[in-house]
């Protein structure tokens, strides 16, 4: 296995700089283009193991994509909410965004479609995105174990119409159903529990409806204030020549860093208080725990205070951050409480867990209480050690962060972050010069 040996940085750094395009908005955008009515061009495109899984499968599926990674962009010439293709087996690795999305979006086709991925992916809940479905008529079978990938669908067209979705299930169930039911045949009405997990995820879904030409419509409790029902009108997709905005989850690595190094500062530019992810707010995190921050509606700027402290924070509406802010509790005054994380558990690996093991490693003290809250009590010394990253690309760069501060941190299988951010360790170099 490949090691990655980092040496602490010796001196404060300031910077401006811009994470690639952000894996998130670029798997909704070719799928939403690949539905429109006409060809979209896509910019600042995220080029990585997840994305590449999504252009292959959409091009197995028939669709007509020019792709140059040179420029960052694609081209996709949509086929107005069809399939081309009859029956195709698609292999989707370890990302969840592209089976996930492909499942409903095959289901508006015309024949059989089995979509697939590594091991890790066969142990990665599917069962309630099958549900929802097969409650809006789709045809869907596993082919091997009940609620797990392997599945297959036999398309005849989405027929549609009202289901409820509930507060377990993941935030991509909800998304890839949002952008496939403009084409079912009867309108698709959502019901939401309240407490919706990880919502700042669906809104950008259905910011992203629009923005393709569908003008879905959400209710709010008028007590509450809180998301009830969802309304997707059966309204083509005109098409959009979209822009990437830069992965917001993806910079809260080097957020983090300006946090914890004394005397620096990191400017993220392409993201703001004008961005559609809603990770950006991590900022307003590294604030709470001291640090400097620094909104405006293009950029972000991070600045270390004089001591991170420890806070108690959910994170249930940004939960791919919650192992960035678990590395850097290592440096903080007093312990922190990350709560909101019941998802963790299943995604590329069980990160909870992950979590847990790889902090005891440095010889912090770590406790999971109700498979929901992380508290992580910093050590006085940090233990030298090898970190194990379980083919989990946040695991590699959040631990990263930590061996610029902790002499004597390596991390094992680095490529892993291949997934989102194959440049990630030349990036995270520039802040020593």
């Amino acid at each position: 296995m490949d090691v990655l040996k980092i040496k602490p940085f010796t001196k404060s750094f300031d910077i401006r700089l811009s994470p690639p395009g952000s894996k998130s908005l670029t798997n909704r955008a070719l799928v939403l283009a690949a539905l429109s009515e006409r060809q979209c061009r896509l910019s600042n495109v995220l080029f990585a193991d997840d994305t590449r899984h999504m252009l292959e499968n959409l091009a197995a599926l028939g669709f007509e994509l020019q792709v140059d990674p040179s420029t960052n962009s694609v081209a996709v010439q949509g086929a107005g909410g069809a399939i081309p293709s009859t029956s195709a087996e698609l292999f989707c690795g370890n990302s969840g965004t592209t089976l996930r999305f492909l499942a409903a979006m095959c289901a508006l086709g015309n024949g059989v479609y089995k979509l697939d991925g590594i091991e890790r992916m066969r142990q990665r809940p599917i069962g309630e995105l099958v549900d929802m479905l097969r409650h809006l008529g789709v045809a869907v079978e596993y082919v091997q174990q009940e609620g797990f990938p392997p599945i297959r669908i036999h398309a005849k067209g989405m027929p549609g119409g009202s289901l409820r979705f509930g507060v377990a299930q993941s935030s991509q169930y909800l998304s890839a159903i949002l952008m496939a039911a403009p084409f079912a045949k009867d309108e698709v009405k959502i019901d939401l529990d309240t407490g919706q997990t990880s919502w700042p995820y669906i809104a950008m879904t259905m910011r992203l409806m629009t923005e393709f030409g569908n003008l879905v419509e959400l209710e709010r409790d008028p007590a509450t204030a809180e998301p009830s029902v969802i309304h997707v009108p059966p309204q083509p997709y005109l098409g959009e020549d979209y822009v990437i905005e830069p992965d917001a989850s993806n910079a809260s690595y080097f957020m983090a860093a300006a946090a914890i190094h004394r005397g620096s500062r990191v400017t993220i530019e392409g993201l703001g208080s004008n961005s559609v992810q809603g990770d950006v707010r991590f900022a307003q995190v590294l604030q709470k725990m001291g640090a400097t921050a620094i909104i405006d509606s293009q950029t972000i700027t991070i600045a270390a205070g004089r001591q991170l402290r420890g806070i108690d924070v959910d994170l249930s509406d940004m939960p791919d951050t919650a192992q960035t802010l678990a590395a850097i509790a290592l440096f903080a005054e007093g312990s922190t409480t990350i709560r909101g994380l019941r998802t963790l558990r299943v995604k590329e690996t069980d990160r909870l867990a992950a979590l847990q093991t790889e902090l005891r490693k440095l010889g912090a003290t770590v406790i999971i209480d109700s498979d929901e809250t992380l508290q992580i009590t910093p050590p006085k010394t940090i233990t030298p050690a090898a970190i194990e990253t379980y083919n989990d690309h946040r695991m590699a760069m959040s631990f990263a962060v930590a061996a610029t501060r902790a002499a004597g941190v390596e991390i094992l299988d680095p490529t892993c972050v291949n997934k989102t951010y194959p440049g990630f360790f030349d990036d995270l170099e520039r802040l020593r010069t």
